[in-house]
């Protein structure tokens, strides 16, 4: 699938130095095949030295010497770095975005007749190799551009082809819902100190719970309310904490919190 393949990341923040990482440490694509660009000098250095890929300050002619080209850069720039690379950029490239709200008509209309475009939905989760991603098919892109992108997040993580329609839905759960979880564990290592705790105790329990109760569900065939009620004897100390919980309604907070990250997305694709 990515035999000869050269893949260029124009942006090298976070998420675009995690996929370098990811393919070269997966065996994806090799070093030598891999380019990050970005305007941040240091940044590119810091990349070279502990990947040993190519890198770039100049996006048009890295482009022009890839076969997959990511767009890791923010919305707000996404305009101008379409119209800088769209003499670079023909019918035999696959061009990825993972830019929050950037639909991929919009990427399609810069760059030209016929451009293989696919829209991906990552989190930053992929930091560890556990990051989801959700992929969605351009007009043009083919069922193997899908193949090689899935290929490639799958080295950080997981993902999921969906619809585009269901992207806003998709950014505002699985995109944005990494930082509700965070603040669930904030919560809950300030009521382990409140109650007693060490803070440093309090964030060890915290965080373990959190990452066995998911992994509960990943790895078992029960949904989570049976799992739930695993958990939970009747009028015991689970019961008498999920009382709280649901006269305080967090399932109608959590719906909120969902439903206006999915209504911010998609007011950054009509540009707001």
């Amino acid at each position: 699938m990515f035999k000869g393949k050269k893949v260029t990341i124009i942006g090298g923040g976070k998420m675009g130095g995690i996929l370098a990482q990811g393919l070269i440490h997966h065996k994806i694509i090799p070093a030598r095949d891999v380019c990050v660009t970005d305007i941040d000098a240091a940044r590119l250095r810091f990349l070279q030295s502990s990947l040993k890929i190519k890198t770039s300050s100049d996006n048009k002619q890295a482009v022009s010497e890839s076969d997959i080209v990511i767009l890791a850069v923010k919305p707000q720039n996404m305009a101008a770095t379409l119209e800088e690379i769209k003499s670079s950029v023909d019918k035999f490239n696959v061009v990825i975005s993972i830019a929050a709200g950037i639909t991929t008509k919009f990427i399609e209309a810069r760059l030209g007749k016929g451009i293989r475009v696919v829209r991906v939905m990552p989190n930053t989760p992929a930091l560890v190799g556990e990051g989801t991603a959700a992929v969605a098919a351009g007009r043009h892109a083919k069922a193997n551009d899908v193949r090689i992108t899935r290929a490639i997040f799958n080295a950080v993580g997981i993902s999921v082809e969906v619809r585009e329609q269901l992207m806003d839905a998709v950014t505002g759960l699985s995109g944005s819902g990494p930082a509700y979880f965070f603040l669930m564990i904030e919560a809950l290592i300030e009521a382990g100190v409140k109650t007693g705790l060490s803070k440093d105790l309090a964030k060890k329990l915290a965080t373990q719970t959190m990452l066995g109760a998911a992994r509960l569900c990943i790895e078992n065939d029960k949904e989570p309310a049976e799992l739930r009620a695993m958990v939970t004897s009747p009028n015991g100390t689970t019961f008498a904490g999920l009382k709280v919980m649901e006269e305080k309604n967090v399932r109608g907070i959590m719906a909120a919190a969902v439903k206006a990250a999915t209504r911010r997305s998609k007011e950054l694709a009509k540009g707001k």
